[in-house]
């Protein structure tokens, strides 16, 4: 015969209080960390950061995080998550004192735990100096990797401490930049940054019943960014060029979604009027795909159909470097209403993404 449960004597009513739960997490150890977006996106970095449990001490790009470094991996919105630590020393020379250099070897093994890295390379200010060349020799040496001055896995940046007197080194925690998501299996001259692709979705809205369109949808990089954001209604995709078409269908497959792409003009798919509630369109910007002259008649033409495809309250999201042409265009029509979203620093190009809505 089972015994009757003890009542809790700390419980006037015998029953056994609730103990608050503790996230185990909170107990271990927190690292310093940085984020690096591409310029231009550090709000919506910053949103992201806000969102992952447990961070905290956020300091702009530099917080304090207990958890597993798995978890930073898996931000959409940096280009690069590395860890932080810092060390009393006047120049980097001191970090070659047997102590220092062992503390930063201690420091960079357990990144290369969390990112099995197979090479490193040094980024700093005057790293083909004699000092950084024999901090190169002596971690290469005592990490067992060889040093890659031009494509080390292992990104190390040595930078003076902000507000400090000492010296900072941040070691990239993956093999290779956020940015190059695992789906791109396939990529084309004037591909989009995934990183750009998150954030314009992010910032359009995110609705679980939107019909989507991509029109000249390249690689697919605006397809599956959202696709896996989350659920949406409907999502096709289109581009006139037959080769961007199985580049796209490569990456989706890579990605394990369905995405519907085709090989058709996004000006004459011979869709019925209002079959797309968000339009998302990385437009040509006359350097690697499309010409300047080519995009003075493509622009007002674009916005005209996808006027038409659009649903009464859908959206428009377009991302160009053509901003002076398509900011001239939005000037005289008439049909739309535009705001400015972003603009961001990438590969060289700085270009601009609208929301556009219907008047």
């Amino acid at each position: 015969m089972p015994r009757p449960a003890r009542p809790d004597r700390a419980s006037p009513y015998g029953r056994k209080t609730s103990r608050p739960k503790v996230d185990h997490r909170t107990r271990a150890p927190a690292r310093e960390y940085e984020l690096e977006a591409l310029a231009g996106l550090e709000h919506v970095a910053a949103t992201e950061l806000d969102s992952v449990p447990l961070a905290r001490d956020i300091r702009g790009p530099r917080f304090w995080y207990p958890g597993d470094p798995e978890r930073l991996t898996r931000m959409k919105s940096v280009t690069a998550v590395y860890r932080v630590r810092g060390w009393d020393v006047p120049r980097p020379r001191g970090l070659l004192g047997h102590q220092q250099l062992g503390e930063l070897t201690a420091f960079l093994r357990e990144v290369v735990e969390v990112g099995g890295h197979t090479s490193f390379r040094i980024g700093a200010a005057g790293r083909e100096s004699s000092v950084m060349q024999r901090i190169a020799e002596e971690l290469q040496t005592a990490l067992q990797l060889p040093h890659e001055p031009e494509t080390g896995e292992l990104l190390i940046r040595i930078l003076p401490q902000q507000g400090g007197e000492g010296w900072d080194v941040l070691a990239r925690i993956t093999r290779r930049p956020l940015s190059a998501r695992a789906w791109r299996e396939c990529n084309m001259a004037g591909g989009l940054n995934a990183t750009i692709a998150y954030a314009a979705h992010k910032l359009a809205g995110q609705r679980d019943n939107d019909r989507i369109f991509n029109p000249m949808s390249g690689s697919g990089t605006l397809l599956i960014e959202r696709a896996l954001m989350g659920p949406y209604d409907a999502m096709v995709g289109v581009d006139i060029n037959p080769d961007a078409v199985r580049c796209a269908q490569t990456n989706i497959r890579a990605a394990k979604r369905e995405i519907e792409v085709a090989h058709i003009d996004a000006l004459h798919t011979g869709l019925p009027a209002r079959s797309f509630d968000l339009v998302m369109a990385d437009l040509p910007w006359g350097d690697a795909i499309g010409t300047h002259g080519g995009n003075e008649a493509l622009y007002p033409a674009f916005l005209k159909e996808m006027h038409r495809l659009t649903s009464q309250r859908g959206r428009l999201c377009v991302i160009t470097h053509e901003i002076r042409l398509f900011e001239r265009v939005l000037a005289e029509q008439q049909k739309w209403n535009a705001h400015e979203l972003f603009q961001v620093a990438s590969g060289g190009h700085h270009p601009k993404a609208y929301l556009l809505s219907k008047t």
